[in-house]
């Protein structure tokens, strides 16, 4: 499996970790965040469960509990920690065991584990502050795991969803996430890869980071597109208004292309095992 190289890729003026506020707007709807969003190839969970010294996972960011879910279901033990007691109180629900915190400043209390995981959230996490409390929570040989699913759109849909974002919300996440979507090798999450290398390589407790890849698709109607768009990122804090205007538009343009599309998916796993010790508390 590739290492990946220490290159830094540029980055916007304020990095995900310091817009709190965009973090903490995805529990506004908990349950249609769980409904809609894709869950994560199972050849992926596997190999992150298989190659950690046991089965004691710690889930950063959990969320509703998507991914705890699916280590869950592979024997894995899961304890979650989650800035968003929303989030929280909804993972629950099925049996998950959540702490809410922001990850940086949670305690773990002499507790260790064989796996650190973020689903979807370490770029809400501070990269080196994360990795080094990643490694005081691990245990000898255990690895730190952090994952995206990269959504790759037929190019003539990425230019019809483009279009829609450049018009109503010209200065907005969206809009510059389907720019870099349409110029960015069709790997959009690719600084946050390289940001989350950089900060394992920086706490100086970790081996070389590796870089896994899970390819996979799933095909959406027009309604399910629209149910899970109010979940990406910024979405909720744009007026009714806008909001009504982009599901109209985006909507409109799937009706083009015949009600549904398949969108491509890449999972990117960056890990690392921890190899050397740091007491709690040196993030």
């Amino acid at each position: 499996m590739p290492t990946i190289p220490p290159e830094q890729v540029p980055l916007p003026e304020r990095e995900p970790h310091q817009v709190r506020e965009a973090a903490e707007s995805f529990g506004s709807d908990p349950e249609r965040y769980d409904r809609t969003r894709p869950r994560y190839p199972d050849a992926m969970v596997k190999a992150i469960a298989a190659a950690g010294p046991g089965l004691d996972v710690l889930d950063v960011g959990i969320g509703t509990g998507i991914a705890a879910r699916q280590f869950r279901a592979a024997g894995c033990r899961v304890l979650g920690v989650e800035a968003d007691g929303r989030m929280a109180e909804f993972a629950r629900r099925s049996g998950l065991e959540v702490e809410v915190a922001a990850f940086e400043a949670w305690d773990p209390a002499g507790r260790t584990f064989d796996a650190v995981v973020s689903g979807q959230t370490w770029h809400w996490v501070d990269p080196v502050a994360g990795a080094a409390k990643a490694a005081a929570a691990l245990r000898p040989g255990g690895r730190l795991a952090v994952f995206w699913n990269m959504d790759q759109p037929p190019p003539e849909v990425a230019e019809a969803f483009s279009a829609v974002y450049h018009r109503v919300i010209p200065d907005s996440l969206l809009s510059r996430l389907a720019s870099r979507q349409r110029t960015v090798d069709s790997d959009g999450y690719a600084m946050f890869c390289t940001k989350a290398a950089d900060g394992v390589r920086k706490t100086g407790a970790f081996g070389e980071p590796e870089q896994w890849r899970f390819d996979w698709e799933r095909s959406y109607t027009r309604d399910e597109w629209l149910d899970l768009l109010p979940t990406s990122g910024g979405f909720t804090r744009l007026p009714s208004a806008k909001q009504e205007e982009v599901l109209t538009g985006v909507g409109t343009a799937i009706d083009a292309f015949g009600g549904s599309f398949t969108m491509r998916y890449t999972a990117m796993v960056v890990t690392a095992v921890v190899v050397t010790a740091m007491r709690a508390g040196t993030a």
